[in-house]
């Protein structure tokens, strides 16, 4: 397909899907539930974090985890005692538990404290032209207190390889600019242009039979070369095209 019916074809479909219906079914309506800045950063990133597996039940869980944290996720971060944390005992989505979860309300603490934030820390560590420099910062930060070595797995790291699907999520939830109201747009002083797509088994399927990735394994070269291909549609808003390659992939079975 030439460039210009690609983008075009694309262009439609990000038209398609990008739109408030979106929003129920999907990871994206927890955060959603709140208007406080730092309640959505919590929200979207814990969300996120359990991104993997059927779409239902991570929304539902999702869900569940702000219930746990008394619908006040900020509050609860910076806040709780630790018998509150007895309150998370029993929360699992596949290989993400209770004691994982603990854990993140006590690193999210410590970065708001100490480092001003999820916001700070990739404002602060962003690139010219990139983000995923920052998610090694963020990787390094948050393991910088006491934890066990099972949790490490829950938050990605790019310098061992890693295409961080979820935290690129969460990260186009935080920063795009979206005219119909489905990605947040809370961070001003981060370009829509750094965003990374989101990576995973459908959009990497869907984009290989675009013909805009070639690499057949999943890496952080693979998400090099996607976003290389999508910034050449747009440069501006590349990860719009998430939406497309979601959709087709998803809902169509392309």
């Amino acid at each position: 397909m030439p460039k210009n019916e690609l983008k075009d074809f694309l262009d439609s479909k990000v038209l398609q899907y990008n739109t408030v219906d979106f929003i129920e079914p999907d990871p994206i309506s927890v955060p959603h539930r709140y208007s406080i800045k730092e309640d959505i950063e919590i929200a979207g990133f814990l969300a996120s974090t359990i991104a993997w597996g059927n779409r239902t039940m991570i929304t539902k869980n999702g869900h569940r985890m702000m219930d746990l944290l008394g619908n006040s996720p900020y509050d609860f971060v910076m806040n709780h005692d630790e018998w509150q944390l007895e309150r998370l005992e029993g929360f699992v989505h596949r290989t993400f538990n209770a004691t994982d979860f603990r854990y993140f309300i006590k690193a999210l603490q410590h970065i708001y404290t100490h480092h001003g934030g999820l916001e700070k820390v990739f404002t602060t560590h962003q690139t010219a032209d990139s983000l995923q420099p920052a998610i090694v910062a963020l990787h390094e930060i948050f393991f910088e207190i006491e934890h066990e070595s099972r949790t490490r797995k829950h938050v990605a790291n790019p310098a061992k390889g890693s295409v961080a699907k979820r935290i690129n999520m969460c990260l186009r939830w935080f920063v795009r600019q979206d005219s119909t109201g489905v990605d947040l747009g809370i961070w001003k002083d981060i370009s829509s242009s750094k965003l990374s797509c989101p990576l995973d088994v459908h959009s990497g399927n869907v984009a290989r039979k675009l013909g805009l990735l070639d690499r057949k394994q999943n890496d952080g070269k693979a998400l090099l070369e996607l976003d290389t291909s999508l910034r050449n549609l747009d440069k501006k808003d590349p990860v719009k095209y998430d939406f497309a390659l979601f959709g087709l992939g998803i809902f169509e079975g392309f």
